[in-house]
């Protein structure tokens, strides 16, 4: 959530907004999926997180996002690009996710088996790498270069779509999903400027946008019970559509996706706005055009540069 509302959101209004989000909503949804709750019993699946954890901060930060309004200049007679100030340190910080993948998605096993572990190391691997390519490819067809931005968000929609079903698919589903993530990726953010939807570095389209296609995910390509033996012979998703089961796993995981959705939107909604009526949920417009660690933390995030009239 916090990408989506950078640069001109009060810094107490992300505190207390982060505050109940994760004190409040992603336990409840947390719940329903994981703690034996409503979706868990429907037969819902989502391994280590598309909905739970990811899905269900893109909802926030769209919500967030709508409110605050687009950062001052980008939207007027044409979009204006505001283009990060170190791209060197977004590519560490995105191969440092992806590594710190290779804990996420194994550790929610919740057991040390090797098997499982390294099938899911190896799912996660493929669908980011595919993840990747396939954004390099689209934005350098679509956009006319190969754009380091779309390629840093298309390991990340890779990772975050392949997350909801890493246990329970084949290599070649894995390097699937991973793929239509990386295309849905580069037109989902370009998507969110024609709505005048500002995010600054794409988070609502890799994690609510590629959270709900890896959450579907699971019902178009999971194997189905006792394929592999750390799925068990009863517990896990039917077979996906696509390999030979019917709808009714789809059918379940869209019904979470819908249900947990539009718990968070309402959550959202009434939290943003409540912070909004009280302390104010974004800073004046002069605190923006200075910078908003003078404005909010009376540091200076880049002391070698000068501002001058």
């Amino acid at each position: 959530m916090s990408g989506a509302v950078a640069e001109r959101v009060k810094f107490l209004a992300f505190f207390i907004f982060s505050l109940l989000l994760v004190g409040l909503s992603y336990p409840i949804t947390g719940h329903w999926i994981w703690g034996n709750g409503l979706l868990a019993n429907l037969g819902f699946y989502d391994f280590a997180g598309s909905t739970a954890v990811h899905s269900v901060g893109g909802w926030a930060a769209l919500v967030g996002a709508m409110l605050l309004g687009p950062r001052l200049g980008r939207y007027q007679q044409r979009l204006v690009a505001m283009p990060g100030h170190n791209l060197s340190i977004s590519a560490l910080g995105c191969l440092i996710l992806w590594l710190g993948w290779f804990g996420f998605n194994p550790g929610s096993t919740m057991a040390a088996d090797p098997f499982a572990i390294s099938h899911i190391v190896v799912t996660t691997n493929l669908a980011a790498a595919m993840g990747g390519v396939a954004a390099t490819i689209i934005s350098w067809l679509y956009l006319g270069k190969p754009d380091l931005s779309m390629i840093i968000n298309g390991v990340l929609a890779g990772l975050v779509a392949i997350t909801a079903s890493c246990a329970y698919v084949n290599l070649g589903s894995a390097a699937l999903i991973g793929l239509v993530a990386g295309v849905m990726v580069v037109f989902a953010v370009t998507w969110m400027d024609r709505f005048k939807i500002d995010d600054p570095v794409g988070a609502i389209s890799v994690h609510l946008v590629c959270g709900v296609w890896g959450t579907l995910a699971v019902g178009l390509f999971s194997v189905g019970p006792g394929i592999y033996p750390w799925y068990g012979l009863e517990s896990g998703p039917l077979a996906g559509l696509l390999l030979g089961g019917g709808l009714q796993q789809l059918l379940i995981q869209l019904l979470g996706v819908v249900a947990v959705g539009m718990f968070t939107v309402a959550f959202s909604l009434v939290s943003w706005s409540a912070i909004r009526a009280t302390v104010g949920i974004r800073v004046s417009a002069e605190e923006e055009r200075r910078g908003l660690d003078l404005g909010e933390h009376a540091m200076e995030a880049y002391p070698e540069f000068e501002i001058t009239s």
